[in-house]
């Protein structure tokens, strides 16, 4: 199967029209989309949008042998030109199948927005799936016949979308996934190039030409990963955003909870209102028993506070405890986290601060949280495939 991207944008391109924002002022030359419209085996567009048959030209093909357009979304704004020669465009209604002449086998798939997705099978058994902007399937069966062999979606604003595709095994992991109906409130160029990977997912220049059933690298997802950052950076929001794609999360909520302490509660109520609401919560600082078990992926957030819990047990702030067994069971029990994490075999992020760029504590218990947090940061750093910086909202890949 023959796929050409004739746009990847959303549906008012990008840049939008008279947008000031950074992103739309960076999206131009090779970085501007027009509104997402595929077309496949030169037999099936979908999605019909301004200037279709001039994309397709300087993609290389025609539409002179499209016998069928289809629809996904409410197409808003002024009406689309249609190319003479092209048939009216439609849309299928949801659960029906239509076969076309050329062999193609299309079925409508219900969404849980206005919309529909299309799912198109080759007269060879190729698979597509396309989804409409700001849509993700409704009601999909629980175990899916066989993965797509490519899928293009709205990754950026519906992420829990592939989530569901990977729970159901609609996506495996040799299924591409094209991010499309891209807009302004994702970033562009190499920061987009950095988060969809991060989703095992990718994105093309508007005109690209894919080939389902060729052999493709699919972005190779980090297993571990550490987050780290100074306050109010945005790091939480970033390892939450690396894990929002996936079918099943287990949150660990080291800080616990913390009574008579209205500004914490706040913070925590703004953390589980940013979690998709199908991730599970442990509040927990036993993460070793945690990472030495097979289940879905982590989200530790964070090592600080998890420090902190232990510099209480073992009794180091006190500079005589410290000395006296304090450093010793210390060391022991952030060299078994270590360990556990360089054991584990599941997909895991953590949190942590940076702590040690700024004014020097004034006393000997600063200090040594500040110390220790400096050397379990590196410890637990050595052992992930990608490390993270996050300064003022920017993530700085520092390994992977």
């Amino acid at each position: 199967m023959e796929l050409t991207l004739l746009g990847t944008g959303s549906p008012l391109g990008l840049p939008r029209p008279d947008c000031p924002c950074a992103v739309c002022a960076r999206s131009r030359g090779t970085r501007a989309r027009a509104a997402t419209a595929l077309l496949v085996d030169g037999a099936l567009l979908l999605d019909l949008t301004p200037g279709a048959a001039l994309a397709a030209a300087r993609a290389g093909r025609s539409l002179v042998g499209v016998r069928q357009v289809l629809l996904t979304h409410p197409h808003d704004g002024p009406a689309v030109e249609v190319p003479a020669g092209l048939p009216t465009a439609g849309r299928v209604p949801d659960g029906r199948e239509l076969t076309l002449i050329s062999g193609h086998r299309v079925r409508a798939v219900p969404m849980d927005s206005p919309g529909t997705g299309y799912e198109v099978v080759s007269a060879e058994g190729e698979r597509l799936l396309y989804l409409p902007p700001g849509g993700a399937p409704a009601g999909l069966p629980e175990n899916h016949q066989e993965p797509y062999d490519l899928v293009a979606a709205d990754v950026t604003g519906r992420p829990d979308a592939l989530a569901r595709l990977r729970a159901t095994g609609a996506v495996g992991p040799t299924t591409e996934v094209i991010a499309v109906h891209l807009d302004h409130d994702a970033p562009t160029g190499a920061e987009l190039d950095r988060r969809l990977a991060a989703a095992g997912a990718r994105a093309v220049p508007d005109g690209t030409v894919l080939y389902l059933g060729e052999y493709h690298e699919v972005p190779e997802v980090p297993r571990r990963t550490l987050v780290t950052g100074g306050a109010r950076s945005g790091k939480s929001v970033e390892a939450e955003r690396r894990l929002e794609t996936f079918p099943e999360v287990v949150y660990v909520a080291t800080g616990g909870t913390r009574e008579g302490d209205p500004e914490w509660a706040e913070r925590v109520g703004l953390h589980r209102e940013r979690r998709p609401g199908s991730w599970r919560t442990a509040e927990t600082t036993d993460l070793v028993p945690l990472l030495a078990a097979e289940g879905p992926a982590l989200l530790i957030d964070c090592l600080s506070l998890w420090l902190t819990d232990l510099m209480d047990r073992v009794g180091a702030w006190d500079d005589a405890g410290w000395e006296e067994s304090g450093r010793a069971a210390l060391r022991e029990r952030t060299a078994e986290l270590v360990a556990a994490v360089r054991a584990t075999r599941r997909t895991v992020v953590a949190v942590t601060n940076e702590v040690g760029a700024g004014v020097v504590p004034a006393t000997a218990a600063g200090r040594r949280f500040r110390d220790e947090l400096g050397r379990l940061n590196a410890a637990f750093a050595e052992e992930c495939e990608q490390v993270v910086l996050v300064v003022a909202g920017q993530a700085l890949v520092l390994r992977g």
